[in-house]
C-alpha cells in the first residue's frame, strides 16, 4: 500500500471577493507523477501555494510527507523541489554562484548532482543570471529544485519556456528521480505532458477540482472518432451513440470513405471541461 506525500482536504482560498479555490481535496501517492491539470486560472497555482505553507487559507488540512503545511512549513521545504511558474534571481549572480547559495541555504554538498544536471541541460555556470534567455533561466530553476535530490518535486509550468529538445531532457531527468523514490506534483496545461509521463491526474477548473483519477481510467472512452466523406461532403465528429447503430444511420447515404478511430487524449480531457461542474464532480475517483 502507497502512502500519500500530499493530502489536501477541504481546501478553501479567497482572495477578499475574488474566487481562490473552494472545497479542494485530493491526494499524492508515493512514486506518482500526477499531473494537475487546467487552463490559466484554475486555481492550480494558488494549490500548490497553499501546499508548501505560502499562502494562509481560509478552510482545510494539508499535509506533506506527514507534516502539516501550516506548522511545519519549514521542516516541509527541506524535502520538496520546487519550481514556480516565474522564476527571480539575483541578476548579478552567476549561475554558479546562484546554484552554491541554494546549496548552502540547505546545507547539502551538491556539487556531484549539480555537475551532471548542468551538463544534461547544457548550463554555462559562469554566466550571470542578467545574461540568461527566458529558456535558460527555467533550465536554472530545474536545477535548483533537483540538485539536493528532493523526496517530492512541485512543479508549476515546468516545461514553459524550454525547446523541445530540454522539455525532453528534462522529463528523462525527472523519470530517472521517480525510478529512484521520488514523487513529483506536475501543474500543467499542457495535454501531451500528461498523456506521455503522468500516472494520476487531478483536473481544475474555476477553483474547482473536477476530478481525480489514473490517466487509463479518464482515458477510457466509448466514443469514437468518426472521418467520412459522405454525399461527396467530408464530416469529422465523435460518435458516442450505440456502435452497432452507425451503419443504420449511414443506410441510404453514399460512403465515399470512413474511417473509425479512438478519440485523442485531448479530446477526452475536453470533455470534463466541457460538461457542467455538478456533472462531473459525480465522476470523482
Amino acid at each position: 500500500m502507497k502512502n500519500n506525500i500530499i493530502e489536501i482536504e477541504h481546501l478553501t482560498k479567497r482572495y477578499g471577493k475574488h474566487r481562490g479555490v473552494t472545497n479542494v481535496t485530493l491526494a499524492v501517492q508515493e512514486g506518482d507523477i500526477f499531473g494537475f491539470l487546467g487552463p490559466n486560472g484554475a486555481g492550480k497555482s494558488t494549490t500548490i501555494r497553499s501546499i508548501l505553507g505560502f499562502l494562509n487559507y481560509e478552510e482545510g488540512k494539508i499535509q506533506v510527507c506527514g507534516l502539516d503545511a501550516i506548522h511545519n512549513h519549514e521542516a516541509i521545504l527541506k524535502n520538496v523541489g520546487y519550481i514556480p511558474s516565474e522564476a527571480w534571481f539575483y541578476p548579478e549572480m552567476t549561475v554558479n554562484q546562484l546554484l552554491q547559495m541554494s546549496a548552502d541555504v540547505r546545507k547539502v554538498d551538491c556539487r556531484a548532482e549539480k555537475e551532471m544536471l548542468c551538463e544534461k541541460l547544457e548550463m554555462d555556470v559562469n554566466r550571470k543570471i542578467n545574461e540568461l534567455s527566458l529558456g535558460n533561466r527555467k533550465k536554472v530553476s530545474i536545477i535548483c529544485a533537483m540538485q539536493h535530490k528532493p523526496k517530492l518535486f512541485i512543479f508549476d509550468e515546468p516545461t514553459s519556456g524550454l525547446d523541445p529538445l530540454m522539455q525532453n531532457t528534462f522529463f528523462e531527468l525527472l523519470s530517472d528521480y521517480v525510478k529512484m523514490g521520488a514523487t513529483c506534483m506536475l501543474s500543467t496545461h499542457v495535454l501531451s505532458e500528461v498523456r506521455n509521463y503522468c500516472n494520476k491526474v487531478g483536473m481544475m477548473k474555476e477553483g474547482l477540482l473536477l476530478c481525480t483519477d489514473s490517466v487509463e481510467n479518464l482515458t477510457k472512452s466509448s466514443a469514437k472518432r468518426i472521418r467520412m466523406i459522405r454525399n461527396k461532403e467530408k464530416l469529422d465528429y465523435l460518435y458516442k451513440g450505440n456502435m452497432n447503430d452507425i451503419y443504420k444511420e449511414l443506410a441510404g447515404y453514399d460512403i465515399q470513405d470512413l474511417l473509425i478511430e479512438e478519440p485523442s487524449i485531448e479530446e477526452i480531457f475536453m470533455h470534463y471541461y466541457k460538461k457542467e461542474t455538478s456533472d462531473v464532480n459525480n465522476m470523482e475517483a
